[in-house]
């Protein structure tokens, strides 16, 4: 096979190396593994094996010493990840601290983020959403970014190829600027939820209210049998890891089934320094790689490399990884790698209540929302911004327990609670612009603890995302008052950008050499046997959740990537 690396030096040769095991890597290693090439998979944190290291997973509320919460001096001196809604005690192990890797804020930036096998994965928030056409020719017809040099007909198997080994619940809804996939049953809304859907169909004509689509397996199949894993037991404990393989990660999903081939070395603890270079093939020949905990240098060589160490780690790779050929980066012919990141406006919320359905209320646990898709700007300009927002939706019922009295009493009121009214309220998912503007760049002078140069980020806001903002406001205070919703309220968090934990870009994807870093298959313009298929190679950002994109170019690549290899074109 013309991948076989025969390069002798430090012995340390594969015919693929992956470098991170979170999302896409996982889904790098699967393809690969499967496809038989001897594959290294880099992971600069800890080994995390599922059922193995979950240690809270189990665990009751009345088991952890701070009954779930953080402690103030952990929060004190992890301001930053401390934002982050899952960082609680029951899953703080699988959230980097603040200073174990610091980096420098240009403008206020929270980077959330997990080091170790399997990544974020661990803690996503397993919505999975498919881009249509609406999205992917968005910057063409809208006049920003660059065109994306795809369209929804290349990327639709490859969801559905994605799609059958995750494990995807929702329905066939028929939504054209949302594609249906390859659906397990769906859950179920509440009366209230279903109410207000019905509501909205009948109020409007192109809005929607859906049961979202979720990463999780509501009913058996044969392809998840083989992969160990069992149904959702709707604990909504997942951030602690799912000891039932209930929702999709590279822990319970793709990592096991890579080492199954035979083909998988897996290799944690280990911090990549850089992808090197060899001037006279004109290609990439290996990674450099520094011992996570004796900080000593390693190289490992191979005729593939997949960068999948999530979206500003990637570039950070790329931006380090200097030669002769490339002295601002690997395939950073333009200038523009780093910059023209975007990422999702989470700041606005609204909240309401409604009187109705006293007969009923919510049981149980569900670990998923109602999703409502994007409406603004979808087949034509109508607003005084660019692009829209998609947005949750839930309704759950108040419970009413009296804190105020003592002894007894108080027993009783906490054992006995009563019901109040249904609550129900969304979150705005917005879609940024991406500018030069917003950037990541190497720090010329401070170094990390393995003698890497910090990472700077310079990323905020614009007017865009403000009347963005005030849209969804206006609209939401509308469609929930016509629904009979009262005491509405809306909120900003004024949260600085990075809570969102979609940030994309800074390698795009282009058809033009001079405006991208990636071509159509996600392979460096300037460097052919090195993809990039992680958030760093979005375009634009969509309003949808991201993962299930990254998932299906990882995979649509590695097909191109291991073809192209065969007959001797990378």
């Amino acid at each position: 096979m013309s991948f076989q690396n025969n390069n002798a030096e430090g012995g340390n040769s594969f015919d693929a190396i992956v470098i991170g095991s979170g999302m896409s890597g996982g889904w790098a290693a699967k393809e690969l593994t499967e496809k038989g090439l001897k594959t290294l998979v880099l992971e600069r944190g800890r080994d995390v094996k599922h059922l193995v290291d979950y240690p809270t997973t189990n665990m009751k509320p009345w088991e952890f010493e701070h009954r779930g919460q953080i402690p103030l001096e952990t929060e004190k001196a992890n301001p930053i990840v401390s934002r982050c809604y899952a960082f609680r005690e029951d899953a703080q192990h699988f959230f980097v601290k603040d200073q174990e890797h610091p980096y420098v804020q240009e403008k206020p930036f929270d980077w959330i983020r997990g080091y170790q096998v399997g990544g974020k994965s661990l803690l996503w928030a397993r919505m999975t959403q498919r881009w249509s056409d609406f999205d992917f020719t968005g910057p063409a017809r809208d006049g920003f970014a660059v065109d994306w040099p795809i369209r929804y007909k290349d990327i639709d198997p490859w969801y559905s190829h994605v799609e059958r080994f995750v494990g995807i619940s929702g329905n066939r809804d028929g939504i054209p600027e949302l594609p249906d996939g390859e659906f397990l049953a769906p859950m179920e809304m509440t009366c209230v939820e279903k109410y207000f859907s019905d509501h909205v169909a009948s109020s409007y004509k192109n809005r929607h209210v859906i049961i979202g689509r979720c990463a999780h397996i509501t009913e058996s199949k044969p392809i998840f049998n083989e992969q160990g894993r069992g149904t959702c037991q709707y604990r909504s404990l997942c951030q602690r890891g799912c000891p039932f393989g209930g929702y999709f990660s590279s822990n319970s999903s793709t990592i096991p089934w890579a080492q199954r081939t035979g083909n998988l070395t897996l290799r944690p603890h280990s911090v990549v320094h850089s992808i090197i270079y060899d001037e006279q093939k004109g290609k990439a020949k290996g990674v450099r790689v520094i011992d996570a905990n004796t900080k000593e240098s390693t190289a490992y060589f191979a005729n593939l490399i997949f960068l999948n160490a999530a979206a500003l780690n990637s570039n950070l790779i790329l931006l380090n990884s200097t030669s002769a050929r490339f002295p601002d980066g690997l395939g950073n012919d333009n200038g523009l790698l780093g910059k023209f990141i975007a990422f999702h406006n989470y700041r606005a919320r609204i909240s309401a209540e409604y009187d109705g359905y006293d007969e009923f209320t919510k049981y149980g646990k569900r670990p998923n929302g109602c999703y409502i898709p994007r409406f603004r700007n979808v087949r034509k300009q109508e607003t005084d911004f660019l692009r829209g927002y998609a947005s949750g939706f839930g309704a759950s019922r108040r419970v009413n327990q009296s804190r105020d009295a003592s002894g007894e009493d108080l027993k009783n009121s906490l054992l006995h609670p009563t019901l109040g009214n249904w609550r129900v309220g969304s979150q705005m998912m917005g879609e940024t612009i991406p500018k030069e503007s917003n950037f990541v760049s190497l720090h010329k002078e401070q170094q990390d603890a393995w003698g890497i140069p910090l990472l700077n980020v310079s990323i905020d806001y614009d007017d865009n995302d403000e009347k963005m903002i005030n849209d969804f406001f206006e609209q939401f205070t509308e469609m929930y008052t016509k629904a009979g919703f009262t005491n509405i309220q809306t909120s900003d968090s004024k949260q600085a950008p990075g809570l969102d934990i979609h940030e994309m870009g800074g390698a795009r994807m282009g058809n033009d050499p001079k405006t991208s870093i990636l071509n159509k298959w996600n392979q460096l313009h300037a460097c052919k046997n090195v993809f990039v298929t992680d958030g760093a190679c979005m375009t634009s950002t969509g309003t949808q959740n991201p993962s299930l994109t990254y998932m299906a170019l990882t995979a649509r690549a590695v097909d191109y990537a291991v073809k192209q290899g065969k007959s001797g074109n990378l």
